[in-house]
């Protein structure tokens, strides 16, 4: 209950004297704010399928309740508190958008899709003029820049062996395509024909740089989104399970359990419905961790490396400083579980790992801290130094009258320490007879003590 509610109901509630039952009841739909309301103001509350019914009422004849309310105001302030709420739901975390990691993830998937097609299409079309270069060139993207350097077979020659071997990284092969371009089974192509094949092939190579770019952009997207899970798992199987959950904060309540299986929903639901096997991976399959791992511990790795995205995808999205410590962490805990399934060596605690961790960023702060106030005493320093720079002269003045005060002081000091060796002298003769005093009479004593016991 606010504190607003609070008054609001107080003010306009009659009051309810102690030890008496009130005459009256309020009505609230929610029965847990009931209570509190009951609790604190001590206002008799009901909440029941009768409130609700009435409250429905109250909601349909509303514009009638109040007087000063028009016939259009309702629907202006219901479209207003729309807005509002659903313009705060998009500023929720600026800072951290998880959308453009997954509209990144969904686009690099639909280019490679894309660029797979595409190439194959500039491989068929440019082999009817250059059958042998499908053979030489496999990868698809240097084959469209070939096919974009060479043109016409018939004019291949010597001088084109340099720019080949620049763009293959290889001498023996860019001769190899030369020799082959002057032997080739391929029929001619008109000049037309060739100049659609050769903008056909820049489109490609087109498409194929700005992947590139678009994955340089997903990893920095990654590290700063959600930087533990991408040091863990990699930043392109990171985002494809944020994109599959629909947003990070939906990947961390996710348990390990369902995390696992993300990506293999179909597969689950027809085992379930013909009682199989259920599928041991998802989209986590894609990991290097599970490809390493060996066929009869596949299913184990699986489920320990979601436990470990579970609890990386939660520090990523609660956590207010973002840092890969704890990805890096969990990361060495993954690798020490495989060596432990390959050789039985034994993996560390989950708990010692994680107070390192802890320790380790809380160093990373106090250093933080540290660094700051070092920057400030520099500044300061170097305020000083203007400032006794500015003023030589006032001091250069003032060197004769300070000379002439030390001596003085120099003079005193002497004067002092004479009568302190004095002093100290009587001192020590004061306590050499006292000393004397003591054993004469220690020895007189004694003396009487033997006498009284002789007789």
């Amino acid at each position: 209950m606010t504190d607003e509610l609070r008054s609001f109901l107080e003010l306009n509630l009659p009051k309810v004297k102690e030890g008496k039952k009130s005459k009256f009841s309020l009505g609230v739909a929610e029965p847990k704010l009931g209570s509190h309301i009951s609790e604190t103001t001590k206002i008799p509350c009901q909440s029941g399928e009768f409130v609700l019914e009435l409250l429905r009422g109250v909601r349909l004849h509303f514009d009638k309740f109040i007087k000063d309310l028009k016939s259009g105001d309702l629907e202006k302030a219901q479209l207003g508190l729309a807005h509002s709420y659903s313009r705060a739901k998009v500023k929720f975390n600026v800072n951290r958008v998880d959308n453009m990691v997954i509209q990144a993830i969904f686009l690099l998937d639909t280019l490679d899709k894309d660029i797979n097609s595409f190439s194959m299409r500039v491989r068929e079309w440019y082999s009817w003029h250059f059958p042998e270069l499908v053979k030489i060139v496999n990868d698809n993207y240097l084959y469209a820049r070939v096919a974009k350097l060479i043109e016409d077979k018939s004019k291949l020659s010597e001088e084109h062996v340099p720019a080949l071997t620049e763009i293959l990284g290889d001498e023996d092969k860019a001769k190899e395509v030369v020799e082959a371009g002057k032997a080739s089974m391929g029929q001619d192509l008109t000049p037309v024909d060739l100049i659609n094949v050769q903008l056909f092939a820049q489109r490609v190579m087109d498409l194929a740089e700005y992947r590139k770019n678009l994955y340089d952009y997903l990893v920095t997207k990654m590290n700063d989104i959600a930087p533990n899970l991408a040091s863990l798992i990699g930043e392109v199987v990171g985002a494809r399970l944020i994109s599959h959950a629909g947003s990070l904060t939906n990947l961390a309540k996710c348990p390990s359990s369902t995390l696992q299986i993300l990506g293999a929903e179909k597969a689950l639901f027809r085992a379930l419905k013909t009682r199989g096997n259920t599928p041991k991976y998802g989209l986590i399959f894609h990991s290097s961790f599970i490809g390493r791992a060996s066929s009869k511990n596949k299913g184990r790795m699986a489920r320990y490396l979601a436990n470990k995205c579970s609890i990386a995808s939660r520090i990523d999205c609660f956590s207010e400083r973002g840092s890969t410590v704890f990805g890096e962490k969990l990361r060495e805990q993954v690798e020490e579980r495989l060596e432990f399934y390959d050789k039985g060596v034994a993996p560390r605690k989950n708990i010692d790992v994680m107070k390192s961790a802890i320790e380790s960023t809380q160093n990373k702060d106090t250093e933080m801290e540290e660094v700051e106030p070092e920057e400030a005493s520099a500044k300061k320093s170097k305020k000083k130094k203007s400032k006794t720079e500015d003023a030589p002269a006032a001091a250069t003045n003032g060197d004769a009258s300070e000379d002439g005060k030390s001596e003085k002081k120099k003079k005193k000091e002497k004067r002092k320490k004479e009568q302190e060796a004095d002093e100290e002298d009587g001192k020590t003769n004061g306590v050499s007879e006292q000393d004397g005093t003591a054993k004469k009479k220690k020895k007189k004593s004694k003396d009487e003590a033997a006498t009284n016991e002789t007789t």
